[in-house]
């Protein structure tokens, strides 16, 4: 989950509520979703986000939130912007990053803190909604440092091609930029922090943040480069110009974005678009011209869905009047109109830089939010059976209290993980005959690129906590029962789900006899038989590993990790682990 540090006096100061504490800011913060992980050196609150909520990846985004929630605002705001004087005019770009959006921001007034802000914000779209910028990457540049060149005419490729207008007289003079390829040792430019011009061939090579970012236009034949009359200042999506750099006396700002789809820039530079203007800055319209088609932004088109009165009292379990849910779903930043026949369905309108609602029940959760989920009266359900606990719940709660018997902190992690966590970092590859290398369950669309699949084991997740870790003091003996899944084709459903046993041992002495020693106490606690028969795993040292056996069937692995996976994961003392399948345990 993206981290976010927030400072409590700009969040007062945004809000108008000067009078709040430290204590009543984060209560607010949590009944808006918002976990507090603690605060910096000099104050900051450090707020974890679900990555739904990408409006707030800054204090502005935060601070509007809670001026909805005290009452303070209501319903949809939609900044008014003013008519486009810039043109960006988009020609021959890399097939594999077409697609370009902008605004204007005036009269922003930068100060530190706002800067501050701004340059979070970006990182975390960079990092969330961008991809780490293979998807969406964003410019920002002071606009006193551009010099437009005379854009071309608007209008349909023949109206371009001869420079005439079927409309003469709706055609004022223009600046524009290019967005355009350039040859990998073509037009040099001075990158930020540096000195030298370079040519953007040298710039992935000779620059740190160049070298970071290599990777994204690796494949290109030719660069992505945005031009002014000037020449080069901005080489998407690694680095902008140093000319254009943006300081505490910028007042005027071009936001650009570049990417691999539209909406996903677009929504991007929505949500930009609506930090600067809570911080004053004047919004102006960008004419954005493909050779087929002509663009104007930001895009600030609200959206509709409905929901169904029913679907909302039936969600919550509360009886609501109609003019009870306007006013709750006012009270979340949106508007909402009862069909006019009955009353029981409402036409809702979403603001822009809302990307996270896709479904009624996105709706019905920002509802209930507004209306406090901490007022919901709690009740017992209405059936006649009496729960208990699934005998498979019975033997995970045992064998957690047999692992924290062990000395084990048990744990748990999210299910979902990326490919490169679950694979490449354990040095396995997908459908690897090992133990946790299954086919993985990918997900479409996914929000964050850190959670792309179902994990196929556990052990990575325990490496990543270790990772996590490494500030602390050890031993540290951690475990997890959880759950694991892959694709498998004779499964009704196409997924082979289990759960799973896993443990590690970071020590300075930790060893393959550590970790079978803990597995023999599992194996004589359950009443099964344990062998560990010599065998090949890639994410352990070749002859400390071996294969785990219950009562004589194959159930897992225990070994000591591999010297490249620590390294990976900036451990610097020996790892053993195990993990196993729980029902080999039944």
């Amino acid at each position: 989950m993206p981290v976010v540090e927030i400072d409590p006096d700009e969040l007062r100061e945004l809000t108008g509520h000067d009078e709040k504490s430290d204590d009543e800011l984060r209560a607010d913060l949590f009944a808006l979703g918002l976990e507090f992980e603690g605060e910096t050196d000099d104050g900051a609150f450090q707020l974890e986000f679900a990555p739904d909520r990408l409006d707030r990846l800054s204090v502005e985004g935060v601070a509007r939130s809670l001026r909805y929630q005290y009452g303070d605002d209501r319903g949809v705001y939609v900044p008014k912007t003013n008519d486009a004087e810039w043109v960006v005019e988009v020609e021959d770009v890399p097939e594999s990053r077409p697609y370009v959006t902008a605004a204007i921001v005036r009269g922003v007034d930068m100060t530190e803190g706002k800067l501050e802000s701004l340059i979070q914000l970006q990182e975390k779209l960079h990092a969330t909604m961008g991809r780490k910028r293979a998807k969406g990457a964003i410019g920002v540049h002071d606009l006193a440092m551009l010099k437009g060149r005379s854009a071309r005419p608007p209008g349909s490729a023949d109206e371009r091609a001869t420079g005439e207008r079927s409309d003469p007289g709706a055609g004022a003079a223009k600046k524009s930029i290019t967005y355009t390829g350039i040859d990998p040792d073509g037009d040099r430019f001075v990158p930020l922090d540096a000195d030298a011009d370079m040519t953007p061939a040298e710039v992935l090579e000779e620059h740190p943040i160049g070298d970071t970012y290599a990777d994204l236009v690796a494949d290109y034949d030719s660069y992505p480069a945005i031009y002014d009359d000037i020449g080069l200042f901005s080489f998407p999506p690694v680095i902008n110009g140093k000319r254009t750099e943006v300081d505490e006396g910028s007042r005027d700002l071009l936001v650009e974005m570049t990417g691999t789809d539209q909406w996903t820039v677009d929504r991007m530079l929505t949500i930009v678009c609506y930090a600067l203007d809570a911080r004053g800055g004047r919004i102006e319209e960008v004419e954005v011209r493909y050779p087929d088609r002509e663009l104007v932004r930001p895009d600030l088109e609200t959206r509709a869905k409905s929901v169904a009165h029913e679907r909302i009292e039936s969600t919550l379990g509360i009886d609501f009047s109609v003019e009870e849910v306007v006013d709750l779903f006012e009270r979340s930043g949106l508007d909402a109109t009862a069909d006019e026949a009955d009353g029981r369905t409402y036409e809702v309108e979403i603001p822009p830089y809302r990307v996270d609602v896709l479904h009624p029940a996105d709706l019905v959760d920002d509802l209930g939010r507004a209306y406090g989920f901490n007022d919901l009266a709690p009740r017992y359900p209405d059936v006649s059976t009496v729960g208990g606990r699934h005998d498979r719940s019975k033997l995970e709660r045992a064998v957690r209290e047999t692992l924290v018997g062990l000395g084990f902190e048990d744990l748990l992690n999210f299910h979902m993980i990326s490919a490169a966590e679950n694979y490449e970092r354990m040095r396995l590859d997908p459908g690897a005959a090992a133990f946790g290398g299954g086919e993985p369950v990918s997900i479409e669309g996914p929000y964050s690129e850190d959670y792309t699949m179902l994990r196929t084991w556990a052990l990575p997740s325990l490496a990543m906590v270790l990772e996590n870790n490494t500030h602390r003091s050890y031993p540290q003996d951690l475990a997890e029962v959880g759950f694991a899944a892959e694709r498998d084709p004779d499964a009704a459903s196409g997924v082979a789900e289990r759960r799973t046993v896993a443990g590690v041992l970071a020590r300075t002495d930790a060893s393959y006899e550590d970790a079978k020693a803990r597995l023999q106490t599992l194996a004589s606690a359950f009443g099964v038989a344990l062998e560990t028969p010599a065998t090949d795993h890639p994410s352990f040292i070749d002859g400390r590993v071996a294969e785990v056996r219950f009562d004589g069937e194959p159930a897992g692995v225990v070994g000591e990790l591999h010297p490249a996976v620590l390294v990976d994961h900036d451990l610097e003392l020996p790892v053993a682990a195990f993990e196993f399948d729980l029902s080999a345990l039944e």
